[in-house]
C-alpha cells in the first residue's frame, strides 16, 4: 500500500494550499501511507485531520473516519468538498435511499473520505458495504472517548475494534486526539487494538492562548463577560457553564446589552440548537452560550475567546474547551471564572455519576477515585500561583516543562515530589519562593504579574493541626469557624470552644477557606464525596509537617484590558513579503475588515460558513502579500488551486481597488 510522500505533498499543495507538512504530521502520514497503525496526540489547531485526510486522497479505496458528532459530519464534508476532495458521509439526516446512494458511490470509487458515526457500525447494511469495499485507512478521531478513564467516554466507541476484526482484510487504523495522559493513551491502543503503532504526542502546548484565572462572585462573573463581550462585537466566542440554568441566565444577560449571543443545551429542541449553531459558525451570532454538549469536532478557526463562567471537573475537560479557541493559531484568549459554587456542584456531579453499565463495582469506585484526583487537579489550576500553561503541561506529562524533584510545585507549596523532566519550549524558568526554577511562559496572567502572592503557611499548618483535632469528623465551614473563633453558639453544641485550635487564627473567612482549598487541591488533605462533605487528611498529609514546606496563595491584581487578535495596524503599509511570516505578522486591519466582510458576502451566496471560504489567518496573509497575480495568490498560506480558480480573481480584484482608494 505504500505511497510516496512527494505524492502526499503534491495532494496538500493542491488541495488545501499548504507548501509542507507541519512538524509532527509528517510522521504520521508516513506511517499511514506505509499501512502502519498509528496514535496521534497533537493540540487543537495542530493539524490532525491532514494527517488522516492527505493518505485518504492518495491512498486507493475508501477512507473511513469515525467522528463522534452526527451534526457537525455536513460541515466537514462540504468544507472538504470546497478543497476539491471526494467526501461524503452517513448518519441519520440522510434517507434510507440517500445513504445507500453513498455507498455505492464508495464502491464504485467516486468517494475518498467517508465520515460515519460509531453508532453506524452497528448497522447491518453498513457492515456488508464494508465487507465489499476498499478500505486501506480507519481515522478514529476524538480517540480519547474510548477510555472510561477519559473526560468523555462514549461506549458506542468500545464497537470500533471489533468492527476492524470483523473486515476482510484489516485497514492501517489511526487514532487522534488533543488531549489524553498516559493512562487514556494506553487504553486507546488497547480498546482499538492497535498493532505496534507509531506513537507521537508532539506536545500540549498552544502559544497562540492567552489563559486567566479569576475568582469571582457570580454577579461580578456576569459582568465581566458582558464587559469583554460588548467590547469584543466582531470576535467570536464561547461561554461555557455547567448547568441549562446558567445557560440561560448569562445568555439573557448578553442579549439585553446587545450583543448578538444564541444558547446551546440538551433542553433545547435540535431544530434550535442546530439553527443557533449555524447562525455562530455562519458568523451571524458573534458568541454561543454554552453547555459542554457544544464543541466536539466543531472545526471554526477564528474563535478569538472561551470564557468558562463555571469551573470544570477536570483538566482535561477544561483544555479541550479552551482549546477551541483560536485554532487559527492566531492570539486569543481563555479566561476562567470560578466560585466556591462550582466545587459544590462539580463534587455533586461526581456523586450522582454511577458510571457505565459495562462497569464492576469495584472498577466504579476506582473511576469516582480518579475523578476526585481529576477534580482536585483542576481546583489546583485554579489556585496556583505559578504558570498556568506550565501547570497544565505537567499535568499530561508534556516533555517541555521542567520541574525539580525538590522544588515549589504548581500550588505554590514547597515540597518534595516527582515531575516530568524534559527539554525547553518558548518559555522560561525563574527561581520561585524556594530558590527552584519556575516554568515560565510570559502569556498567562499569572506570568504576567496578575497577583500577588502571599505567603499563607502559617494558616495552612494551622489548618492541618485543626483537622488533626477534630479527627476529619467535620466539614470546611466548621473548620474555618473553629480556627477564626466565630460561630460560636454552633460550636458550643458541638463541644468544639475547648479546641486547642479554637480562635487562634486572625484571617478572613474567605481566605481561610481558599488555604483549606488549597491543601485539599495539593492532596495534603481530602475533602469527602456526599451531602456533608468531610475534611480529612489526604495522601500528602505528613509533607505539610515538613520544615521546608511553604504555602502561597493568590491576591489578584486587575490587569489592563488585552487586545485579543493579534497585531492590528490603523496605517497602510504596503510591501514586502516578509511582513507575511508568522502569526503576530502586522497586517492593515482596515483592509482585513474589508476582506472580511466580501467572505461573508461570498459566503453567504454559496451557503457557507465563512470559515470555509477562507480563515482569518488567510485573510491576514493576503493583507500582508497584497498578492497580483495567480502566483503570488497561490503563495498565501491556505489557497490551494481549487480556492484560487473559485475566489482569486474576487480578492485580488478586491486589494487592487482598496490600494488604489489609499494611495
Amino acid at each position: 500500500m505504500s505511497v510516496p510522500i512527494e505524492q502526499a505533498r503534491l495532494a496538500l499543495e493542491m488541495h488545501f494550499g499548504y507548501q509542507d507538512f507541519r512538524p509532527g504530521q509528517l510522521g504520521v502520514v508516513k506511517a499511514l501511507l506505509g499501512g502502519k497503525d498509528t496514535l496521534a496526540v497533537m493540540p487543537t489547531g495542530a493539524g490532525k485531520s491532514i494527517c488522516y485526510q492527505v493518505p485518504g486522497v492518495v491512498i486507493s479505496g475508501v477512507a473511513l473516519v469515525i467522528s463522534p458528532l452526527v451534526s457537525l459530519m455536513g460541515d466537514q464534508v462540504r468544507s472538504l468538498r470546497e478543497a476539491d476532495v471526494q467526501a461524503a458521509f452517513l448518519n441519520s439526516t440522510l434517507s434510507a435511499s440517500e445513504q445507500a446512494r453513498v455507498m455505492e458511490r464508495a464502491l464504485s470509487g467516486e468517494v475518498d473520505l467517508l465520515y460515519v458515526a460509531p453508532e453506524r457500525l452497528d448497522d447491518q447494511r453498513f457492515l456488508e458495504f464494508a465487507s465489499r469495499a476498499c478500505i486501506p485507512l480507519i481515522a478514529v478521531d476524538e480517540a480519547h472517548c474510548v477510555s472510561q478513564w477519559g473526560q468523555d467516554f462514549r461506549p458506542s466507541y468500545l464497537r470500533i475494534g471489533q468492527f476492524i476484526k470483523q473486515l476482510p482484510k484489516r485497514p492501517a487504523v489511526a487514532a487522534f486526539t488533543a488531549t489524553a495522559t498516559e493512562r487514556v493513551r494506553a487504553d486507546i491502543v488497547r480498546l482499538l487494538g492497535l498493532q505496534n503503532p507509531y506513537q507521537i504526542v508532539t506536545g500540549f502546548d498552544r502559544p497562540n492562548l492567552h489563559f486567566s484565572v479569576e475568582r469571582l462572585e457570580p454577579s461580578k462573573k456576569l459582568a465581566r463577560i458582558m464587559v469583554h463581550a460588548k467590547a469584543h462585537p466582531d470576535d467570536s466566542g464561547v461561554v461555557y457553564c455547567n448547568t441549562r440554568k446558567n445557560v440561560e441566565k448569562v445568555h439573557e444577560a448578553l442579549v439585553q446589552a446587545g450583543v448578538r449571543a444564541v444558547r446551546y443545551h440538551a433542553g433545547l429542541s435540535n431544530q434550535e440548537r442546530t439553527q443557533n449553531q449555524r447562525a455562530w459558525i455562519n458568523d451571524d451570532a458573534s458568541v454561543v452560550v454554552a453547555t459542554n454538549a457544544f464543541g466536539m469536532g466543531i472545526d471554526k478557526p477564528n474563535v478569538r475567546y472561551v470564557i468558562h463562567y463555571n469551573m470544570p471537573g477536570s483538566i482535561e475537560a477544561y483544555y479541550q474547551e479552551a482549546g477551541r479557541a483560536g485554532r487559527d493559531g492566531l492570539p486569543s484568549e481563555c479566561m476562567l471564572y470560578w466560585s466556591d459554587g462550582d466545587l459544590s456542584t462539580c463534587r455533586f456531579f461526581l456523586e450522582q455519576d454511577s458510571g457505565n453499565e459495562s462497569m464492576t463495582e469495584e472498577e466504579a469506585s476506582m473511576a469516582r477515585a480518579a475523578r476526585r484526583r481529576m477534580l482536585a487537579a483542576m481546583e489546583g489550576y485554579c489556585l496556583t500561583c505559578d504558570c498556568l500553561r506550565g501547570y497544565m503541561l505537567r499535568y499530561f506529562g508534556d516533555q517541555a516543562v521542567k520541574a525539580p524533584a525538590a522544588s515549589e510545585n504548581a500550588l505554590g507549596a514547597t515540597s518534595v515530589v516527582g515531575s516530568t523532566a524534559g527539554s525547553s519550549v518558548s518559555a522560561s524558568e525563574s527561581t520561585g519562593s524556594s530558590g527552584s526554577p519556575v516554568f515560565t511562559c510570559h502569556n498567562c496572567l499569572n506570568c504576567e504579574g496578575g497577583f500577588t502572592p502571599v505567603d499563607v503557611t502559617a494558616e495552612a499548618r494551622a489548618v492541618m493541626r485543626c483537622v488533626k483535632e477534630l479527627r476529619g469528623r467535620f466539614g470546611k465551614g466548621v473548620v474555618v469557624d473553629v480556627l477564626r473563633g466565630t460561630n460560636v453558639e454552633k460550636l458550643e453544641q458541638l463541644g468544639l470552644t475547648h479546641a486547642q485550635c479554637f480562635n487562634t487564627v486572625s484571617m478572613s473567612q474567605a481566605q481561610l477557606k481558599e488555604v483549606v482549598e488549597l491543601l485539599a487541591a495539593g492532596e495534603y488533605l481530602e475533602i469527602t464525596e456526599g451531602q456533608y462533605p468531610l475534611v480529612g487528611y489526604g495522601p500528602r498529609f505528613r509533607e505539610a509537617a515538613m520544615p521546608e514546606f511553604r504555602m502561597n496563595m493568590k491576591q489578584v491584581v486587575r490587569q489592563p484590558a488585552r487586545q485579543s487578535g493579534g497585531n492590528r495596524l490603523g496605517g497602510h503599509s504596503f510591501g514586502g513579503s516578509g511582513t507575511a511570516n508568522g502569526p503576530d505578522a502586522a497586517y492593515d486591519q482596515d483592509l482585513f475588515e474589508r476582506l472580511r466582510k466580501l467572505r461573508k458576502q461570498l459566503a453567504i451566496e454559496e451557503g457557507l460558513a465563512p470559515y470555509m471560504v477562507f480563515g482569518d489567518a488567510t485573510l491576514r496573509d493576503m493583507c500582508a502579500r497584497l498578492p497580483q497575480t495567480d502566483d503570488e495568490f497561490l503563495d498565501v498560506s491556505g489557497v490551494g488551486l481549487k480556492k484560487l480558480e473559485k475566489y482569486g480573481k474576487t480578492f485580488m480584484d478586491e486589494i487592487a481597488a482598496y490600494r488604489n482608494e489609499v494611495q
